[in-house]
């Protein structure tokens, strides 16, 4: 736990010099819960009165536990940046665990419950840097008012992207995005759509003409009464990026998707703009690890953390409960134990030893 007591240190405390409540002691109680099945600072304050006993094992709490008031007015005042690199210094043995080739995807996700009446179901929003193999948030930025853009470029500045290649939806096949990347040492990946009109009829007529012989990967799933099969081809086109000014360019890819369900076929045909020209194979398998941050984190979200209901509204107070749920996540997984991620979280709220081992047991992943 004490790794926990450390990088909270450093997390700037906005209040008074007379607060009650150690932040760090404060920000232990609340993740500890929230990983638990915590949703609120209600439930936060609640969870810290039952796990009183435990949580005074390792912390001094010369107050006793926080108020759900305490916890809100905490909430809404530090900086979710500042708290999510003190989860990535706890974390930083799992991250060194990157190799080259490995994708970080990148993209944001609404905090719809966040929102009042007025506003758009995106005003709040987080954008993730995820790690696909290592099932690892490694930056967690707020963009508010819609500036997905801009927060996943400052996202992208905190990570080390050498060797890895980062794949994002079409928002981020722009010259901004790239640009960052490159400058990172990074590969990239980036799905290719109207938003860069005459870049994708280009792209196209790569295509057009290509013989039959010209290499091309293929794989089949079957499954719950569907079969889908995936064709990847791979094109150089480096005068393209220059002529297009798209710094980094050298190559499209194309992958036709073909979908048969109950005898009816489906066909769809997807274009990605690349940094370097990978074989088709690997193009498919990057392509198929990008959706680990909407299976893996998006989604685990609104099903184990019910994300999506969480009505947080006020100042930081939305970004920084969203930080404690996706490191949260995070901490779970360094458990690999083949029970499901439901049980483990909720075993985690039963079992104060099984609680203990997850907090423990970060340096080994």
């Amino acid at each position: 736990m004490q790794i926990f007591l450390s990088a909270f240190d450093e997390v700037p405390d906005p209040r008074a010099s007379n607060a009650r409540h150690d932040l760090g002691e404060l920000l232990v109680i609340a993740f500890v819960s929230v990983l638990c099945g915590s949703s609120s600072c209600a439930e936060m304050a609640a969870f810290g009165r039952a796990k009183e006993s435990l949580f005074r094992d390792f912390l001094r709490l010369r107050h006793a536990i926080p108020s759900h008031d305490t916890f809100s007015e905490v909430f809404r005042m530090i900086d979710p940046k500042a708290l999510d690199a003190a989860f990535g210094k706890v974390l930083a043995d799992v991250a060194a665990l990157l190799k080259d080739g490995d994708v970080i995807a990148i993209d944001g996700k609404a905090l719809r419950g966040a929102r009042d009446k007025t506003e758009s179901a995106r005003t709040r929003m987080m954008v993730s840097a995820y790690a696909a193999r290592l099932r690892l948030t490694l930056a967690t930025v707020p963009a508010d008012r819609g500036s997905e853009l801009d927060a996943a470029i400052e996202a992208l500045g905190l990570i080390a992207l050498r060797g890895k290649v980062i794949t994002g939806d079409a928002l981020h096949c722009n010259r901004r995005t790239v640009a960052a990347i490159n400058a990172g040492g990074g590969d990239w990946c980036l799905a290719l759509k109207a938003n860069q009109e005459s870049l994708l009829s280009d792209a196209r007529g790569c295509f057009t003409g290509l013989g039959a012989a010209y290499p091309e990967a293929v794989t089949e799933d079957t499954g719950h009464g569907r079969r889908e099969t995936r064709k990847a081809i791979v094109v150089s086109a480096k005068a393209l990026g220059e002529y297009h000014e798209f710094p980094g360019l050298k190559g499209f890819g194309r992958i036709e998707a073909i979908r048969e369900t109950d005898g009816k076929v489906t066909t769809e045909t997807r274009f990605f703009a690349l940094s370097w020209i990978p074989a088709p194979e690997v193009l498919l398998s990057t392509v198929r690890d990008h959706w680990a941050i909407e299976n893996a984190l998006h989604w685990q979200l609104d099903v184990s953390f019910r994300e999506d209901a969480a009505r947080n509204r006020k100042d930081n107070g939305p970004g920084n409960l969203a930080v404690l749920r996706r490191r949260a996540l995070d901490v779970v997984r360094r458990d690999t134990s083949k029970e499901s991620l439901s049980i483990k979280l909720k075993k985690a709220g039963w079992n104060d030893d099984y609680l203990r081992s997850i907090l423990n047991g970060l340096a080994t992943p």
